[in-house]
């Protein structure tokens, strides 16, 4: 089968269609024929070796997959031609390996591209919210609003409640996207962006979602308010965030979040909030958006529109 690989860190130029074996399912996983693929703007860095997290070459790039079972591994409930979505560390390929516990069932007439955030981006942004600890009535502030898990992480940080939804991005298209979900935008390009946060939350935030790291992680944990929770699920600048003692003395929380530390702790947790994004998505609470569908082959022009930050919602692959 083809699926991309790169043999050396940089820039999309690096990727390529490799001619590999397929994989075999093992006890507990499913092989499916790929439909669709939702980027990770992690695997950006991944690609360029600017990561905190180093993986070895030749490199991969995780997925969140849609497409039909072919295979069935040991100790699965599912049939082969079931239509399912999950999160793959090798998805940009035409077949994938799944973990069949954290399936999602996906509907025969819903479009694949959308479907795919129901493999992590829906429930990981929903887990957020959740570790957030959003108040009712309070003020959350969505770092990267327009992205794949930001965008949904506006929407349903709706059904929390709160007063004021706050959602930052670098440029007046993503801006207005944030807009157009029901949140107020902030440039991030702004140096004193802070201020911009403040005129709209002066006693501060009760919740900060970061996926950003290094100096915007600092200003973002700067404008908790006492007893607010900081969120870092990521480092997408490549620098991990470093928390002084002296940053809680206000009685701020910080919590990190990682979807397969998530799943390994609490299982039963994570397949909940699988189960109830699903329901947020039927009943229309929930739209997540495809900026763009890019076929496998042109692997090296989805990376490209994925290093310069200009999608409004989901850069999806197609077989």
């Amino acid at each position: 089968m083809r699926a991309v690989r790169y043999h050396a860190h940089g820039g999309p130029e690096v990727l390529q269609l490799d001619d590999v074996e397929v994989p075999t399912p093992n006890a507990g996983q499913v092989l499916v024929k790929v439909e669709a693929i939702g980027t990770n703007a992690i695997d950006g860095v991944f690609r360029s070796g600017t990561s905190p997290w180093p993986r070895p070459l030749p490199g991969k790039l995780t997925g969140d997959v849609v497409g039909r079972i072919t295979q069935l591994g040991p100790n699965t409930d599912f049939a082969i031609g079931d239509r399912v979505a999950g999160l793959s560390e090798d998805a940009f390929a035409e077949y994938a390996v799944l973990d069949a516990a954290f399936l999602a069932t996906i509907p025969d007439d819903a479009d694949a591209g959308a479907a795919t955030m129901m493999s992590m981006s829906g429930p990981l942004a929903l887990r957020l919210l959740e570790a957030g600890r959003v108040p009712a009535g309070g003020t959350v502030l969505i770092q990267s609003a327009a992205g794949g898990v930001g965008h949904l992480a506006v929407q349903l940080a709706r059904t929390f409640d709160p007063k004021t939804i706050i959602g930052t991005a670098s440029s007046p298209a993503r801006l207005d996207f944030i807009r157009s979900l029901g949140a107020e935008a902030v440039d991030l390009t702004d140096p004193d962006w802070p201020a911009q946060v403040r005129s709209l939350a002066p006693d501060g935030v009760d919740t900060v979602l970061d996926s950003v790291g290094g100096t915007v992680f600092d200003q973002g944990l700067d404008l908790v308010r006492p007893l607010g929770t900081m969120v870092t699920y990521g480092a997408i600048t490549g620098e991990l965030p470093t928390v002084p003692a002296s940053a809680l003395f206000n009685l701020r929380s910080v919590t990190g979040l990682s979807m397969l530390a998530w799943r390994a702790a609490r299982p039963d947790l994570a397949r909940n909030d699988i189960a109830e994004v699903t329901r947020h998505w039927r009943s229309g609470e929930l739209q997540p958006a495809v900026h763009a569908s890019y076929r496998l082959a042109d692997v090296q022009e989805l990376h490209k529109a994925l290093d310069a930050r200009v999608a409004l919602g989901r850069l999806i692959a197609t077989t």
